[in-house]
């Protein structure tokens, strides 16, 4: 048996090897999800009207951007294994056909978009607010097709452990939005002042040069020759982009349970007003910007697991994906406790709104009590994503968000007439936020219970031959 000693060898240079993925990611990833918080704060200081139709045009985006991140994580794993097992001259081929599965993909979730924002006009909100919210994302909606075809290189570079270009070109995605926002959102330097579509076109805007700042690092990189994925030119492989999103769409399905349970949220708390809607987008979006920490972790963890899957390693990726989970429930200990005590401080960032902070305040308690459960489910998932399984993740989430959470935010936050139980009065956006806050809980502890049995499984059905 090992020694303590090395057993703790062992856990520190894990920590090490995730942390030197994941830095890159996280900063990347906060990068990205910074142009969301960049469009609502700033939005947020011209006046409550735009702020909503900010918030509930990102309601819709959000949903489609992170069920296509999900579709098109599919390449992660593939990619991963195949280095695991030195199979250098498969990857190339593999990205070029996630990258024919990305435009499709894209061109998909565009449509979908725009066809989500008809919604507006029904949901009881002012006719201009409703009108500005479909507008901002039928411009949005144009940057689906590269942010698709972008995850594809994301995961590619991610798994052969390259993922600086990730961390750079997302801040210069960034500071592209926050300079198009500074225009466009206030009409500076003789620009039309657009309010909430000044942030639509930034973000549309930028992602398509993102896409083309991706495409040329590889294009130039040493890194990347072996893989050569630019070497030829190759159309579209049915079979493979079919085996792609076989492995991808269940991922999708997954992101999307968690994601449209919160963006619905969004959306069935607009009918509150706009005090309402705003402070919970921005609690929402807060909430987004600490999951990026345990989400880099996670893909981290595909590449670490898939790649020691692929060495024929499964103790090793045993080993790796609960070192990873470690990792990530640490953080959301520490984020809740500061979530908990900078929450003042967090809604003052957001809005000048005195009625809006107040609330916004009180819906970040309920976002600190849900930064360890969602932490631990994105770890355990992504390891599960690692060995390749993607069925078992997507049929938890959709329990804990479609069977518990979004029933149990209608029956306390709407307090339906016809139900025989409830409360007495509806608690509006605190009880769909209690909702959230059970449903990642139930996702948390049926996923870590999925990953120790496959963990467990893996291992002499791998290292064990036939006799």
């Amino acid at each position: 048996m090992p020694s303590s000693a090395s057993s703790r060898y062992a856990v520190i240079a894990e920590i090490r090897a995730i942390w030197q993925l994941a830095w890159p990611v996280l900063v990347g990833q906060v990068a990205t999800i910074g142009m969301a918080v960049a469009d609502v704060a700033m939005t947020g200081h011209v006046n409550a009207d735009e702020l909503a139709a900010v918030a509930l045009g990102t309601s819709i985006w959000s949903i489609v951007l992170v069920t296509v991140m999900g579709v098109m994580m599919a390449i992660n794993s593939v990619v991963a294994h195949e280095v695991g097992a030195g199979r250098f001259d498969a990857i190339g081929h593999a990205v070029r056909q996630a990258l024919w599965k990305g435009l499709l993909v894209g061109i998909v979730a565009c449509a979908a978009a725009n066809g989500c924002a008809l919604l507006f006009s029904h949901l009881g909100l002012d006719a201009a607010v409703a009108a500005e919210a479909a507008l901002f994302v039928h411009i949005i909606s144009i940057g689906m097709p590269a942010f698709a075809c972008y995850r594809a290189l994301y995961g590619y570079t991610a798994s052969i452990n390259q993922t600086k270009p990730v961390m750079v070109i997302a801040l210069g995605g960034l500071a592209f939005n926050i300079v198009v926002n500074w225009l466009l959102v206030f009409g500076n330097l003789g620009l039309p002042r657009l309010g909430a579509l000044g942030c639509a076109v930034g973000t549309a805007v930028g992602t398509w040069l993102m896409l083309g700042a991706m495409l040329w690092w590889i294009k130039i990189a040493p890194a990347y020759r072996q893989t050569n994925p630019f070497g030829c030119w190759e159309g579209p492989h049915w079979d493979a982009i079919g085996s792609m999103l076989r492995l991808g769409l269940p991922i999708g399905v997954t992101y999307f349970a968690e994601v449209s349970a919160f963006g619905l949220v969004g959306l069935m708390v607009a009918r509150f007003g706009v005090v309402q809607v705003s402070a919970h987008q921005i609690a929402l979006n807060f909430s987004s910007l600490t999951f990026m920490v345990p989400l880099s972790f996670g893909i981290a963890l595909i590449t670490r697991v898939g790649q020691a899957l692929g060495e024929g390693a499964p103790r090793k990726a045993r080993h790796v994906a609960w070192v990873g989970v470690a990792m990530s429930a640490g953080f959301g200990l520490l984020s809740a406790v500061l979530v908990a005590l900078l929450r003042w401080p967090i809604a003052r960032a957001y809005t000048s709104d005195p009625a809006v902070q107040a609330m916004c305040v009180q819906l970040l308690l309920f976002a600190a009590l849900f930064q360890l459960s969602d932490a631990i489910q994105v770890a355990t998932s992504s390891a599960i994503r690692g060995y390749k399984v993607t069925r078992a993740p997507m049929v938890i989430q959709l329990v804990a968000f479609w069977l518990v959470s979004l029933p149990l935010g209608i029956v306390l936050g709407l307090a339906p007439a016809w139900l025989p139980f409830g409360p007495a009065a509806p608690m509006q956006v605190f009880g769909f936020w209690i909702g959230l806050v059970l449903g990642l809980s139930v996702a948390a502890v049926l996923l870590t219970a999925a990953l120790a049995r496959l963990a467990r499984a893996r291992v002499p059905a791998i290292s064990v031959p036939a006799a």
